[in-house]
Parts: C-alpha cells; structure tokens; sequence
C-alpha cells in the first residue's frame, strides 16, 4: 500500500489484513523516519492518536498547521508537500477542507495519508470503525448498522456505509431527511434503536451547512439517543460515535460512558489503527526502495 487516501482503493482482504496488524501485531522500529501531520482543519482525536502511533513506532514528527505556514501565502498544498518531501520526511497525514485533495499530489513520491478530506472521506476513522465492531462481533456479517445525524455532510457517514456493506452487514441511516442525500430516505429514531446491532451517532457538521438548511432546536428528542430510547437495544447492541460529541445534542451525556458504549475504545483503536497503516506505507517505501536498488 504506497499510500492512503480511500478505503474505496482497496479490496476487502487489505482491509481485514490491516485490521488483523492494528489488534497483534508488533511493529518494526522506524526510529529513522519523519512523519509529517499537516492539519489545515481542527483535530483532536484524530492528529493526537496519529502523534501518539508516530512516538509508538518511534518516529519522530513535524506539526503543520495552516496559520503556521506558507499555505497562508498563497503556496499551494502541492508545494507544501513537496517540500517536505524535500528535506526528508517520510510519510505526510493530512487532513484538509477541500474534498480530494489528495487528487492535486499524484506526482509526490512520499506516502500520502488522508486524515479527512471536506465531506468526502476518513480511512484511519473507517478503519478503527472496523477494528471496534470485529472486535465485539468477529464479523460484519449481517450486522444490523443504524448510522444516525447528519449524514449528507458526514465524511465518515458514506465512508463507513460503504466499507460495511461491502463486508457483509447492513446499513441504515437515520436523522432529518433533510440531512440525507438524494434518495434515501431514513428510518425513524425509535425504529432503529430496535434493530441495531451498532448504533452510530453523528456530529451535525454545522460548519459544512449553509445559511439556508434547517435548524432543529429539540434535535435530542426528535431524532438522537435518549435514555428512553436505548432501553430499546437488544441486550449485544453498542454505541459508537466518532467524535468529537456533542453531549445533550445528538446523545444524551449519560450515555457516552453507559455499559454499552465505545466511544472511548474507538479513541484507543484508533493508535492502533494508525500504527498499523503507517507501518504498511513505510514498509511498501522501503520495498520499492530495494527494489530499485536492485
């Protein structure tokens, strides 16, 4: 894998190989390499637990920010990155408003990573999305999936649809039908609380909307989880949200931490993940290395 940018890039047994590295597998050191995190929209969970496999697999890291750099003189993404690829670095994260960015470095030579591109796609998000749900069932075989909020801005809604589907479960959206894209229609809260087997909150992507799109005040009790409504889960259901949460909005905060969450094992999965990937595109570096060496 030279890079990633969509899980759409990859078959079904690449995904379930990364999963299997991301949950066992011990890492070479890469104590010899930089990582570059260039993050031009506001991150926690995702740039932190990038820093954190960086340091794991003993690398070290540059942080670039877009008010930092000389994105905000008119250079462009591609100049950027090319630099970097310049003074040594080894692998670049990053994650950007602009849907498909990645499309603009097709002649860098140094592994890309995308880390969330506008409302388009979230690989390392999808991936430990993945990890979490094998790790309680084994399998996405025919899982009942109810992905709930604000979809048609999600990058990890239409991301996360179509990796799972494609692995065997089924997925349902559910939230204002103004929210959903073209031609799908949602089912309601209390429907779906009855048949998921994961229940996926969403953020609503308030900075994606315009001045236009609808408003609901009592979001929470139209549409998100109550308490009232998560007494409907089956007894194996689980909570998942990709954060960062909005508490009081699309869940009741009682519910972030209850039993049947993994919010905050999503969090820990996602070192994991990202260490698995890193691993893969520096190892795929250094192969075709040798390659050419030879």
């Amino acid at each position: 894998m030279k890079s990633l940018t969509s899980l759409q890039h990859l078959s079904d047994q690449a995904i379930l190989s990364i999963l299997e590295q991301a949950d066992g597998t011990e890492f070479p050191d890469f104590a010899n390499r930089m990582a570059a995190n260039v993050f031009l929209e506001p991150s926690t969970r995702t740039r932190c637990s990038f820093e954190m496999a960086e340091m794991n697999l003993g690398m070290r890291s540059l942080s670039i920010d877009e008010a930092g750099s000389s994105l905000q003189k008119g250079e462009t993404l591609y100049d950027t990155v090319k630099t970097l690829e310049a003074i040594g670095v080894s692998a670049v994260i990053i994650r950007s408003k602009e849907k498909a960015f990645y499309n603009e470095l097709q002649d860098v030579h140094i592994p890309i990573i995308n880390a969330g591109d506008g409302s388009g796609d979230h690989p390392t998000q999808s991936l430990l999305d993945l990890l979490t749900i094998k790790q309680e069932f084994g399998s996405f075989r025919s899982l009942q999936i109810v992905i709930s909020g604000d979809i048609r801005h999600s990058r990890i809604a239409s991301a996360n649809a179509s990796v799972l589907k494609r692995l065997g479960a089924e997925v349902w959206f559910s939230g204002p039908q103004e929210w959903m894209p073209d031609g799908i229609t949602p089912i309601s809260a209390d429907e779906g609380c009855r048949q998921a087997d994961v229940w996926m909150s969403l953020r609503t992507q308030l900075e994606r909307h315009d001045a236009m799109e609808p408003v609901f005040p009592n979001y929470l009790e139209q549409f998100g989880l109550t308490p009232e409504r998560a007494e409907r889960f089956k007894p194996h259901t689980i909570l998942m949200h990709p954060g960062p949460v909005n508490r009081g909005v699309e869940l009741h905060t009682s519910l972030v931490e209850a039993p049947f969450s993994r919010i905050f094992k999503q969090m820990a999965n996602g070192v994991k993940v990202r260490q698995a990937v890193l691993a893969e595109v520096l190892k795929t570096k250094e192969e075709k290395r040798y390659e050419k060496a030879v």
